[in-house]
């Protein structure tokens, strides 16, 4: 009893001591492929052929780690996108390149600048539908529920928020609001990261429908 005991605990020591990384050992592993991904990955190559050959269950001679494109540019998986090109979106439609700007020349700036969704006329109800949904959660809380700037934080906020039912503010454009959206403006910070180009349309359509009531 007291022999098996001793075996038992030898036992536990000595997969425990197996586990131990640090240096140049990083230790056992249980299990490999649930860390190590065989398939191709877009942001973590391995071009090491002969990495994790110890647990190698291939049959074209490379390690288990090994997850690398050697025909690829630095053994990417990823392809670069062909030079001078531009990704469009899933409509084919051309990423804004625009820039923050003086807030005075926004106006001509934006001049140009046209909502494409209004082209699809059948779906422009919907749209300024989610365009008051977006609204609330991105921009009531600032500029307030009718646009007038009647939110706590106008109200609180030494250095202004932006009243939209203001008259300087009623001729603004869709795209001059999208621009602002995007970009930010003033003391308004930019959101372009955190709303989608179609959102930001769509709030843009919403505010001037708010601005016509």
């Amino acid at each position: 009893m007291r022999k098996g005991i001793i075996a038992t605990v030898l036992g536990a020591a000595a997969v425990l001591a197996g586990c131990k990384a640090g240096g140049d050992y990083q230790g056992l592993e249980y299990a490999p492929n649930m860390y190590h991904s065989v398939a191709y990955e877009p942001l973590s190559q391995i071009t090491d052929e002969s990495a994790g050959t110890i647990v190698n269950s291939l049959d074209n001679g490379r390690g288990e780690y090994f997850n690398s494109n050697k025909y690829n540019p630095y053994a990417m998986n990823l392809r670069e996108p062909a030079p001078n090109t531009v990704k469009r979106d899933p409509r084919g439609w051309l990423p804004y390149r625009g820039k923050r700007i003086a807030k005075d020349s926004i106006p001509a700036y934006t001049a140009k600048l046209s909502n494409p969704l209004r082209r699809d006329t059948a779906q422009v109800a919907a749209y300024l539908e989610q365009g008051k949904v977006l609204y609330v959660s991105q921009c009531q809380h600032c500029h307030g529920k009718t646009g007038a700037a009647e939110s706590k934080i106008a109200q609180n906020y030494a250095l202004g928020v932006a009243n939209l039912k203001a008259e300087n503010y009623l001729g603004i454009t869709e795209g001059h609001i999208f621009h602002v959206i995007t970009f930010g403006a003033g003391n308004m910070l930019p959101h372009g990261s955190q709303v989608s180009p179609d959102d930001r349309w769509k709030i843009a359509m919403y505010v001037k429908q708010l601005q016509s009531k």
